[in-house]
């Protein structure tokens, strides 16, 4: 399997040279091991959690289990969470940066036992799927040039080779297989993989069995408002237990709760948020999407390719030094920016995703009530779109090939 640059080395390197304690989070099957090896010095001795033998030693006596060790990758930890106390009490008596390097495929951080015993100990790095930047071997400056207010494009993917694209995801054991229906026989072991494992290890669920289809279900919102209620309803499951369920996928990587962007200048803004997968990839096997499929039924791509952006653009942010805040808005009139990206100084770029070759000035609707509402504070917004021409729309505004996100 081909071994890709990606864009969170450069943190890693820099936390494991300053930080007892680094974690690399993420999902299954998204490169953490490998880039944890890839980071680690070579006198780090390596464990997994995912052995039987290794994880009956950790539970039964964690202090035991990292008492002695000198520096250390662990795989998988959140098989083991009650470890961290442990490691916790080890860095404290030896203070010396980069002596654990852990992964895993959980969001650990969202347990307050871990958030708080690793607390200025430990630096957090998330590693999504693959980006097209590093499929490409491109440097993935997108965001960079859209908080300078520039637009610069990558090599050209348009038409079917966007789909293609699209429906490939980024999972590296996928992008493997050369076919769809191999691709598609990898997604599915790979869900019933999730459910089976990693799901018990994070949650207790009463009704494990209903996950998978849980999940497809919630793949047919993606791109959507969320409606609990609605996504429950086909399998019988309240609010409550539907909206449970979704943070155990959200907790797990495969999916994520926009937020809607909200400003005191507009009052009819729409409070609901939306929700994402995070691999389009993954999305597309799901919703059992095909090339040929989409060629008959072009109104299936919309929301995968709002998707494959979303993703794109948080792979991007993750790793970049500066930290963004991500949102949709949408106001009662039906006007909506898909993504709306606001840095540590306030500022905003807008995205608006149209799946299509031809761009109007209507489409832009959205981003200049943003633009109005955001004053100074706009710095640039874009529509993608399926083309490979870049044309001004206004000041600021910028319909954009979708070539951007891996120039």
């Amino acid at each position: 399997m081909a071994i890709y640059p990606r864009l969170v080395e450069q943190r890693v390197n820099d936390a494991v040279s300053d930080t007892r304690v680094v974690l690399i989070i993420g999902p299954r099957q998204s490169g953490k091991t490998t880039l944890a090896k890839k980071m680690a010095s070579a006198e780090m001795a390596y464990y997994t959690l995912d052995n039987a033998t290794t994880l009956g030693a950790a539970q039964q006596d964690p202090v035991g289990f990292v008492r002695g060790m000198d520096r250390a990758i662990i795989d998988e930890v959140q098989r083991a969470p009650e470890l961290l106390l442990a490691i916790k009490e080890n860095v404290d008596t030896d203070q010396r940066p980069g002596r654990f390097l852990l992964t895993g495929s959980a969001n650990l951080m969202t347990l307050p036992r871990v958030a708080d015993s690793l607390a200025g100990r430990m630096e957090v790095v998330r590693l999504l799927p693959l980006a097209q930047s590093e499929i490409r071997s491109a440097e993935g400056n997108f965001l960079l040039d859209a908080f300078r207010n520039e637009v610069k494009t990558g090599d050209s993917v348009i038409g079917d080779d966007l789909v293609i694209t699209v429906l490939a995801g980024g999972y590296p054991e996928a992008l493997g297989r050369k076919t769809w229906s191999r691709r598609q026989d990898w997604y599915m072991d790979y869900i019933q993989a999730i459910v089976q494992r990693d799901v018990r290890d994070v949650a207790q669920i009463e009704q494990i069995a209903q996950m998978p289809r849980l999940l497809r279900i919630l793949a047919e919102h993606s791109g959507q408002l969320v409606n609990y209620s609605g996504i429950g309803a086909a399998i019988g499951m309240n609010h409550i237990t539907t909206q449970k369920y979704v943070r155990i996928f959200e907790n797990l990587f495969l999916a994520r709760t926009l937020q809607p962007w909200f400003s005191n200048k507009l009052k009819r803004l729409t409070k609901t948020p939306k929700v994402h997968f995070l691999d389009s990839g993954l999305l597309a096997s799901l919703r059992d999407l095909s090339l040929d499929r989409l060629k008959a039924e072009r109104g299936q791509f919309g929301p995968l390719l709002e998707t494959f952006v979303f993703a794109e653009i948080l792979k991007l942010a993750s790793g970049m030094e500066e930290r963004f805040e991500f949102s949709h808005f949408r106001d009662k009139q039906q006007n909506e920016v898909d993504i709306v990206i606001e840095d540590r100084r306030g500022r905003i770029v807008g995205i608006e995703v149209k799946a299509a070759a031809t761009v109007s000035n209507s489409d832009f609707s959205g981003l200049r009530m943003l633009a109005e509402a955001s004053g100074d504070r706009f710095v640039s917004g874009f529509v993608l779109y399926d083309h490979q021409n870049v044309i001004p729309f206004g000041e600021r505004l910028y319909a954009v090939p979708f070539s951007a996100l891996w120039r």
